[in-house]
């Protein structure tokens, strides 16, 4: 039997002055009891696991340097980079190398394309798929790009192109800072034999490397630096800049980029005074 209205009107009222506003189920229950009821039983104790006695572990085995770079093949590099008298005799050593472990993977070393007595050197990340193939940087779609800003603010033929490492990494990943401390010595001494007037750092992991910095490419980008060689003898501007590479993803960046470019150029472009 269904209540009456007005007795159903009073014991909402009720409920209401009680400061209820909320129906949560259609009847009412005894949390209490409910409570009491599913209140679990306290647990047993359980027989202590026996713990197995681990062997011994073995002893971390020391990295070749702090910078796990292998030390033999960076010593390696440094003598056969340094009895390099001229830019082909460093190709040459650089092809015969086998202390960098991206060597087995790629086609080929990648060195280098310009002229030998450029004002400027250009130092890129690393060689991608299209550079693996011929055998020269910079020579893919970004490659392209490149030339195309640099023809357009007058450096076209100004210009020696490297990278921090001459092998391609696997699937074009970054190269790493140990990859790039091996292949230092032979990147140190194509600027000895160069003598660039300045630098143009080309992406995060060539300005990084070469400034020994961890700051990002955006905040080191159309700020100039001074580079300076491991022994301190040569002390070098450089600028970095966006990767083209980057650029064909973001367009609206190549602004930015242009305005490196116009800055290198104003400073290329400077009397210059030998020694």
């Amino acid at each position: 039997m269904s209540p009456e209205p007005r007795a159903l009107e009073s014991l909402l009222a009720f409920w209401t002055a009680c400061g209820v506003e909320t129906l949560l189920s259609d009847a009412p229950v005894d949390r209490t009891v409910v409570l009491a009821r599913a209140a679990p039983a306290p647990p047993s104790p359980s027989p202590r696991p026996s713990v197995a006695k681990a062997p011994p572990a073995a002893l971390p085995v020391a990295a070749p340097d702090a910078g796990g770079v292998d030390a033999e093949a960076l010593a390696q590099a440094r003598q056969a980079a340094a009895a390099a008298a001229d830019l082909t005799a460093l190709k040459e050593a650089i092809a015969a190398f086998d202390g960098c472990a991206l060597k087995p993977g790629a086609r080929q070393a990648v060195f280098s394309r310009g002229p030998p007595d450029a004002p400027l050197m250009i130092i890129g990340e690393a060689p991608g798929g299209d550079e693996d193939l011929q055998g020269a940087p910079f020579v893919g779609r970004a490659g392209q790009l490149l030339d195309r800003m640099l023809a357009a603010a007058g450096l076209a033929d100004r210009a020696f192109i490297t990278n921090t490492v001459f092998w391609r990494p696997p699937g074009n990943r970054t190269p790493l800072p140990a990859e790039q401390a091996l292949c230092a010595p032979f990147l140190e001494r194509a600027i000895a034999l160069v003598r660039p007037r300045a630098l143009l750092l080309v992406g995060g992991a060539s300005a990084k490397a070469m400034l020994k910095t961890k700051e990002g490419i955006l905040s080191l980008r159309g700020r100039w630096f001074e580079w300076r060689s491991e022994d301190g003898e040569l002390e070098i501007p450089a600028l970095p800049t966006l990767h083209p590479a980057f650029l064909l993803r973001q367009p609206a960046a190549k602004r930015k980029s242009w305005e490196d470019l116009l800055i290198l150029t104003e400073r290329l472009d400077r009397p210059h005074r030998p020694g």
